[in-house]
């Protein structure tokens, strides 16, 4: 069973931009948990960060054809990014958003996720640990 978990913009800047919001991991040890966490399951999990919008968009059209699920913190396209909503409704696998900060307890632009509409599931506030619960979620619910 294979899984996609996309990152979005500036969240290759983890563990160098606003700490106390973010925390101090690295997106890379952000993966190496998660990996980790999963390292005796029979799931293969393939990770992808861009800064580009329709670069994700391609990677979440894509991964209907090569994945059983897509588990996506699309960082600050969450709150505008339509075109990353198409893709999600186009695709036939379920999509769980992640956030690392609790996005309804930070800025009133940052409260609303157009991308949300599409998924499965939201998952916001936990940190690192909000991409471990998405995947228990996906293979508690039977999906993959």
């Amino acid at each position: 069973m294979k899984i996609l978990i996309i990152n979005g913009p500036n969240l290759n800047l983890l563990g160098k931009r606003e700490n106390d919001i973010y925390g101090e991991l690295t997106l890379d040890e952000i993966n190496l948990k998660i990996k980790e966490a999963f390292k005796d399951c029979s799931i293969e999990l393939d990770f992808y960060q861009s800064n580009h919008e329709g670069e994700i968009i391609t990677k979440i059209q894509n991964a209907n054809c090569e994945f059983h699920a897509v588990i996506i913190n699309p960082a600050a396209y969450s709150h505008y990014s339509i075109g990353i909503l198409d893709a999600i409704k186009a695709i036939n696998i379920d999509v769980i958003e992640v956030h690392l900060s609790n996005i309804y307890a930070r800025e009133q632009y940052r409260r609303t996720s157009v991308i949300s509409e599409g998924c499965t599931g939201v998952i916001s506030g936990l940190g690192y640990y909000g991409y471990i619960m998405a995947i228990n979620a996906l293979i508690n619910k039977n999906i993959i």
